[in-house]
């Protein structure tokens, strides 16, 4: 039988054990499908020395496992990272203080730029792992062996891929791309998403005229705060599509959500700075195409000399945005920056 921490003791002895490991392979499992919030329900751990998976809907004191984690030399070892710094995140409050993330690694020495985690082991390890249990429910219980031992997979073979993955980018003088690379991902930003944000991923916003913007920009955190409040995801409180119509008066709100809204606008700092929607939805003209294929031309140069995917430098869509004089955009910092304008 596959071994599971399953109480605050085992939690506290398994603690102990690892006590002198620094560098953690760490994955969760979590379920968000009627959810806001993700809701974690596994926490896989491994080490030099060992493999485990914590139960942490069975264990009600999380804060020894946050003690470990969050410590200033612990070292995450995570593909692909996002998701699982923000299950922790929104339980802990907490962000890790170093981070090595195998995906990001990976695409810095020219492999795929969302290259899965199966992929590295089979390059890798010579393991082929199968995705059996993708779609399981992680809140069932009792989880069976091979789901256990299925979730211990997505950890086991971190640490080997990460040192294999640390020397190929000391080789290519790319370590600091990568600190670069999982410094912005320890930003709180990404995890409590300010509204402006996410205003501007509703679908279909910008082809709304701009003077309904600042209706359709309350009504965006109203169905936020109330998405939160109830746990519920955003889209089950509210659509894109009724919210656009909402704002443009093609539907009206009910006289009850009417009065909600307006409490809810009374009592709360919505501030909408207008004219600040981005032009990027636009299609190109001609001058903008010519400058945009001259410049990914420039691009895909830069990648074949540095050994990397054109678009881990920029996307197509950062590149609209550059040309239109969006210099906020990635290529203008940090390293990508120094290759570009080296290369210019």
């Amino acid at each position: 039988m596959t071994a599971l921490i399953q109480n605050q003791t085992q939690l506290q002895n398994y603690l102990d054990s690892i006590e002198g490991e620094y560098y953690l392979g760490i994955d969760t499992e979590f379920r968000r499908i009627d959810t806001y919030y993700p809701k974690l329900c596994l926490v896989q751990i491994s080490t030099a020395n060992s493999v485990e998976c914590i139960d942490v809907l069975s264990i009600p004191d999380l804060e020894p496992l946050f003690e470990k984690l969050y410590r200033e030399e612990t070292v995450w070892i995570v593909h692909s990272a996002r998701q699982d710094i923000e299950a922790f995140y929104l339980l802990s409050g907490q962000l890790p203080n170093n981070l090595f993330d195998t995906q990001i690694a990976a695409a810095l020495v020219n492999l795929p730029l969302q290259v899965s985690y199966q992929a590295l082991t089979e390059q890798f390890e010579g393991v082929l792992l199968e995705k059996a249990h993708a779609r399981f429910d992680w809140t069932r219980r009792p989880l069976p062996d091979d789901v256990v031992e299925y979730a211990l997979n997505d950890v086991r073979y971190l640490l080997p891929l990460f040192k294999k993955l640390q020397g190929k980018l000391e080789d290519a003088n790319k370590l600091d791309w990568l600190n670069e690379e999982t410094n912005a991902l320890l930003n709180s930003e990404l995890y409590d998403v300010p509204i402006k944000k996410i205003f501007q991923k509703i679908k279909g916003i910008f082809r709304l005229n701009s003077k309904h913007h600042k209706l359709a920009f309350q009504l965006c955190a109203w169905r936020e705060d109330t998405a939160k409040r109830k746990d519920k995801p955003r889209k089950w409180i509210m659509s894109d599509e009724k919210l656009l119509d909402y704002a443009c008066n093609k539907l009206t709100l009910s006289s009850s959500s009417e009065k909600i809204f307006n409490h809810f606008i009374d009592s709360n700092d919505i501030f909408f700075k207008p004219n600040a929607t981005p032009n990027n939805h636009k299609p190109l003209n001609n001058s903008e195409k010519n400058s945009k294929n001259t410049l990914q031309e420039r691009i895909n140069n830069i990648a074949t000399a540095y050994n990397l995917p054109p678009e881990l430098i920029i996307t197509s869509k950062s590149l609209t945005m550059y040309i239109r004089g969006d210099l906020d955009v990635s290529l203008c910092r940090g390293w990508r920056a120094e290759l570009f304008n080296k290369e210019n």
